[in-house]
């Protein structure tokens, strides 16, 4: 079985790799900077990309809330069904309308499926332009005063690579979440307690976001798509815990202290 790990250097997607290619299973990694290459904005892309693979890793980038996303991977699934997949996993998104079409599209597609839909990564504070923010000891998001159960993504590669190597995963769907609900003062907290110095959180307006994003190197494009998922994802909908990683893997969720722990070292100057 050559799986075909999409997003293959971003977060899930790398650990996801080395973890298979660690048991001694043929991985292609799905990146622009691979060979081939692989670009969702460049469909005569897909087709090289998937010669000769059996199963496929989908990670949408930049979200599947984003314009485009769900006709990319309706486009994407039937090729890859047609060319000889037949095991998919997908990472989807919680409480996005976008997410839940492709969704419907990979479980419909004659393959094999199993769809992870998480919430928001833990490692988003440890891996990226948020990581300058609490260096400087405030973290200024558009994001109201809304709990999240924010999951650790070592989760979410643990189900994705047991879907991949364990029976009993196909045709399920797991909501992966942390054990509790933060908010992101409350996040806030787990670093000062972590780092041992005191790091804060502030609201900001969505314009406000997007400029120091960009001034931070993040694409336009992608700093609009995230302040509105800010603003219109995290109002509440998600506010709920669930059990898919005892589910998929019979041991509890990690928490968010213990990542803040295990990462200290990244937010000390």
């Amino acid at each position: 079985m050559t799986i075909l790990v999409l997003g293959g250097t971003g977060k899930t997607g790398r650990r996801i790799a080395d973890r298979l290619t660690a048991l001694g299973l043929p991985v292609r990694t799905g990146s622009r900077s691979a060979t081939p290459a692989f670009d969702w904005q460049d469909r005569a892309t897909w087709e090289p990309a998937l010669d000769g693979v059996t199963a496929v890793y989908i990670s949408y980038y930049p979200d599947l809330a984003f314009p485009g996303a769900y006709n990319d991977v309706k486009a994407f699934t039937r090729l890859a069904v047609d060319g000889g997949v037949r095991k998919l996993v997908l990472l989807s998104g919680r409480g996005e309308a976008e997410a839940q079409a492709s969704e419907h599209t990979v479980r419909d597609s004659g393959a094999d499926w199993t769809v992870l839909r998480c919430s928001w990564f833990m490692q988003n504070f440890s891996e990226g332009f948020l990581v300058g923010q609490i260096l400087d000891g405030v973290i200024a998001l558009p994001a109201a005063d809304i709990p999240e159960p924010f999951v650790d993504v070592e989760d979410i590669v643990d189900v994705a690579v047991a879907a991949f190597t364990e029976e009993g995963h196909a045709g399920r769907l797991y909501e992966l979440t942390g054990p509790r609900l933060l908010t992101f003062e409350d996040v806030a907290g787990e670093f000062s307690r972590a780092t041992g110095r005191p790091i804060s959180f502030v609201r900001v307006e969505p314009q406000e976001y997007v400029a120091t994003a960009v001034a931070q190197g993040v694409p336009e494009e992608e700093a609009h798509g995230l302040a509105a998922l800010f603003t219109e994802i995290l109002d509440g909908r998600n506010a709920s815990v669930a059990d898919g990683v005892r589910e998929a893997l019979g041991r509890p969720a990690r928490d968010f202290a213990d990542f803040a722990r295990a990462n200290a070292h990244v937010w000390k100057p």
